[in-house]
């Protein structure tokens, strides 16, 4: 690959506030060999492919934290679960050039359909085997993925996740997803009865145990406030959507080290559905003020993890609920109308998200790093929509 240099560019990292202007950066086979001040630049050498990066920011190549690789999003993304595994591998390949061209660069899956899987036959997690098949491939984004979803029976839709009728059958689906080839466990932390958390704390810390014995971590859906309680509690690694914590859940989930995957965005999708679709969850007035006072709910727990410290790294839900791969600025924007500063919304989409994964490379721009970056046209410090206005990924 030719060397190539980016001159000019302003550059925004999610370390601060400041936007670091007149920026250049060399890359030098899919590495960054240096960054320097423009006016400062090392000689680069010949044979180099010099990119006039002037007006534009460079910013982190993104990490969607809670994407669903396999299902396409929209109005009815319950239903499209139960597509063909075939259709489920096509959508895949569609959702990997969304990403690809918003700037996407790691997903973390947190759960798919188990199926058998069209390319390699084996019946797991259809997104574990989307992930080994785009492993070391540029096009394709960098994929960390949990198993399916392991929930209390009657939560889910039959046949769509893992069902499980008590504590002991929790531990064994877990350890199953694992052996499956997963790289963490996602529990469904809302149950049938929405005022009552599905699993105990007792339970899901056993969970948490076994998984880290196997050098794992689990992850859970959490949108009501109970199951955020037990999830607290336990001390799952994260916390998925979080629309219902309050101050001691939020003080809980800093002190044992939870941190909180934010999807706001899903709710002005929903918001959205009220006028483009005639689905009465979402077009009936009863549907609209439980979407309302869910979102008021949602955009108070992010504030108040972000006052007791909680780590925020910002996802779509993309597939598993009604946005598409090509949305995490959505999200960025959320977080900023939620009452983050730009550089803290832009931070939960890239170098929280790779502290969430635990990849030291992801989310983050250094010399001698991956060249895993975005131009952007304009200032995401000042203007969070500058993040849809995606000029070139390199």
């Amino acid at each position: 690959m030719p060397r190539t240099l980016y001159r000019d560019a302003a550059l925004a990292d999610g370390t601060g506030p400041e936007l670091q202007v007149g920026v250049s950066v060399l890359v030098d086979d899919h590495r960054i060999e240096w960054i320097r001040p423009t006016g400062d630049e090392l000689d680069p050498g010949p044979d180099v492919d010099v990119v006039d990066a002037s007006g534009c920011t460079i910013v982190p190549g993104l990490v969607d934290s809670h994407s669903h690789l396999t299902l396409p999003g929209g109005a009815h993304w319950i239903d499209r679960g139960f597509d063909s595994a075939e259709r489920l591998w096509q959508v895949a390949e569609h959702n990997a050039r969304l990403q690809r061209a918003a700037g996407v660069r790691w997903a973390r899956d947190v759960g798919s359909p188990v199926r058998a899987d069209p390319v390699d036959g084996r019946t797991r997690a259809l997104a574990l085997g989307v992930r080994d098949r785009w492993a070391g491939r540029r096009e394709y984004p960098y994929v960390r993925a949990a198993g399916s979803w392991v929930a209390r029976a009657g939560t889910l839709p039959p046949g769509l996740g893992v069902e499980v009728e008590d504590g002991a059958g929790l531990v064994d689906a877990a350890v199953g997803q694992l052996d499956d080839g997963a790289d963490f466990v996602k529990l469904y932390l809302d149950g049938p009865d929405q005022e009552t958390a599905p699993f105990t704390v007792a339970e899901v810390r056993a969970v948490v145990d076994a998984a880290q014995r196997r050098g794992a971590r689990v992850t859970a859906h959490s949108g009501m406030l109970p199951g955020a309680r037990v999830g607290a509690e336990a001390g799952v690694h994260s916390m998925e959507h979080g629309f219902q914590l309050d101050a001691d859940v939020a003080k809980a989930m800093a002190a044992n080290g939870v941190a909180l995957v934010s999807t706001l965005a899903v709710l002005e999708s929903w918001r959205s559905f009220a006028r483009t679709t005639t689905v009465p969850r979402f077009a009936e007035p009863a549907g609209r003020s439980q979407v309302a006072a869910r979102r008021e709910w949602a955009h108070e727990s992010v504030r108040l993890a972000a006052r007791a410290g909680v780590l925020i790294a910002a996802g779509t839900d993309f597939g598993g609920g009604s946005l598409r791969a090509n949305q995490l600025a959505w999200e960025i924007e959320c977080l900023v109308v939620a009452g983050l500063q730009p550089w803290q919304a832009l931070a939960a989409a890239t170098r929280n998200g790779g502290v969430l994964l635990g990849e030291t490379d992801a989310g983050v721009i250094r010399e001698g790093g991956p060249a895993d970056f975005v131009l952007v046209h304009g200032d995401p410090l000042s203007d969070p929509a500058a993040m849809w206005r995606v000029w070139l990924v390199s």
